[in-house]
């Protein structure tokens, strides 16, 4: 570690910042990932003359960086998607993590001396987990939403996997933990977090839903993810999956009882911490680099030891991966195929609940909107289906990051050849970030994947008739227009709901408007019955979130222009 003054910390995060929005500005330019640009210009960096050596306590990472980065992700996620497709990504973070780490266990045991088992499944389970910042790069570059919320998924929860299995092995070293042991303290990692991450979520939530000031609400949310990962860790749970949890959680309620105001003001903010974060991870990643060189050559030792192997395990990495995939993605068709096959029945059922009586009843109603539910979710299988090509997607997609780089630096100082082992933990990140991530676009031309942006325009048209059906019948309400016919013919004309009559004088509709707050206390009544309309649609699944979210975006933005 280098001694600095307060001066030089400032002078390095103001350059820091700089540098990550120079990145990302000028990455789409290149067409190159913002992450692999940062990478990049800290290696130059850290090899310049006079540079000082630089190292960072992974604590600081594993504690300050990544339960933020997690929890901005899981509220950018879909609880919707992310329900549908809960069991494949239960077994890319939980199982594949355990597979990986088991087989580059052996793998490093094989060719590494003074490697027994224990320390190379430590090493395995350093490797295994795909990084949720660099799983953006899939989605910058239009994969279809189904592989994304895959992705994503699997990089929350992986995480924890491979931290909890990280620890059990490097006990096992030193003959401290028995396999009953690693299994229940996994079970109450995953279990305990996700308990503390859910009342966390939902009591924050809440709380920001009772302050007005959007920029105290979102002060409020910024505690959050410390708030989940702090109790989880004193009970000896994974913070970072009860970040994710509460991320999931405070989401779901944001968007039923927050204002307008509030997630606008959280979705700007949040994507800012996000963007500067998993920059300055990054940037501090290839600026790390000449510290590890250095350390290995002090072990008479030199970093082209620390290549080959990196190369080979990614390799393995991704031949393990590609297989795991494929008994999963004939099992994904064959769940499709079973759901698909009861849709005939189900619209049958749900017909007859509609009829007479049945109608009018509590309980029908219930069994209609669970129906409604799974019939969505039919019609998203059918559409967003799960086939080898997009197989591959997911296998190519499931990039190494800053996360491994972390956690290889959490490994005991007795271990051996401690530096070597770290070294070969930046070289796979990098190699994945710079082959897997520079590919990406080329590997998903190759593969050719269903283009869904007709669909996607198609729903949103839907969608959007259905909010001016919406707003039609509100405007034809006498309880919110009066007797003013002139008002819902403006109304209307200003929320693009009607063909402007040219026939109309603009003049003669200005002087029959009582005022203007009139005039906004109707906008805003349509927007909020438009709001309970998608609502209803979301809580059915009747329409993609992405196609509702966008949507929702729409009516915030106009009920801040007309509030403010």
């Amino acid at each position: 570690m280098i001694s600095v003054d307060p001066t030089e910390y400032v002078t390095i995060a103001v350059v820091c910042v700089l540098a990550v929005t120079a990145a990302n500005t000028l990455a789409p330019r290149l067409r190159i990932a913002a992450p692999l640009l940062l990478v990049a210009v800290g290696v130059g960096v850290s090899f310049v003359p006079r540079v000082p050596e630089i190292s960072v306590n992974p604590e600081i990472i594993l504690v300050l960086v990544l339960p933020p980065l997690l929890y901005a992700a899981a509220r950018a996620m879909p609880v919707m998607d992310f329900k549908r497709d809960f069991g494949t990504i239960g077994a890319l973070s939980i199982v594949l993590v355990l597979i990986s780490s088991l087989v580059l266990g052996a793998f490093f045991t094989a060719i590494l001396p003074d490697v027994d088992y224990a320390l190379g499944v430590a090493l395995g389970a350093i490797l295994s987990p795909t990084d949720a910042v660099a799983t953006g790069t899939i989605k910058r570059l239009g994969a279809p939403n189904r592989i994304v919320t895959v992705l994503s998924g699997e990089s929350l929860f992986n995480d924890a996997t491979s931290l909890v299995l990280l620890r059990a092995a490097v006990a096992a070293t030193a003959g401290g933990i028995s396999l009953g042991g690693v299994v229940v303290n996994f079970v109450w990692a995953m279990v305990g977090a996700v308990l503390v991450g859910a009342v966390v979520g939902a009591l924050l939530g809440r709380l920001q839903a009772r302050i007005r000031v959007p920029a105290l609400a979102t002060a409020v949310s910024f505690t959050a993810p410390y708030i989940a990962f702090v109790p989880a860790e004193l009970i000896g749970a994974s913070g970072l999956v009860g970040a994710v949890a509460a991320g999931l959680v405070s989401s779901r309620i944001a968007v039923r009882r927050h204002s307008a105001a509030q997630r606008s003001s959280d979705a700007q903010n949040w994507r800012m911490v996000e963007v500067l974060l998993e920059g300055g991870v990054f940037l501090l990643m290839g600026l790390e680099l000449a510290t590890l060189v250095t350390d290995v050559s002090r072990e008479h030792d030199t970093w082209l030891h620390a290549l080959w192997p990196a190369a080979l395990a990614l390799t393995l990495a991704l031949v393990v991966r590609a297989v795991f995939m494929m008994p999963l993605v004939w099992w994904l068709d064959k769940r499709a195929g079973r759901l698909i096959s009861r849709e005939d029945s189900l619209a049958a059922l749900k017909d007859a609940l509609s009829d007479g009586r049945a109608a009018e009843d509590t309980a029908a109603r219930r069994y209609r909107v669970a129906i409604d539910r799974r019939l969505s979710d039919i019609a998203y299988y059918r559409t967003e289906a799960m086939g080898p090509r997009e197989g591959m997607a997911v296998v190519w997609g499931g990039l190494r990051g800053v996360v491994t780089l972390a956690a290889a630096q959490t490994l005991p100082a007795e271990t051996p050849h401690r530096s070597l082992l770290i070294l070969i933990a930046f070289f796979v990140a990098g190699l994945s970030l710079s082959i897997q991530g520079g590919l990406m676009a080329p590997v998903l031309r190759l593969l050719r994947l269903p283009d869904q942006s007709e669909q996607e325009r198609a729903e949103r048209a839907r969608l959007h008739g259905e909010m001016l059906d919406v707003a039609g019948r509100v405007l034809d309400d006498p309880r919110v227009i009066g007797d003013d016919p002139a008002l819902a013919e403006r109304v209307r004309l200003v929320r693009g709901l009607e063909t402007p009559d040219v026939d109309v004088e603009q003049n003669a509709l200005d002087t029959r408007l009582k005022t203007a707050a009139e005039l906004r206390r109707v906008r805003l009544t349509v927007i909020e019955e438009q709001r309970r309309r998608l609502l209803g649609l979301r809580e059915r699944r009747a329409y993609s979130s992405a196609a509702l979210t966008a949507e929702l975006a729409k009516l915030d933005a106009e009920e801040i222009s007309l509030t403010l």
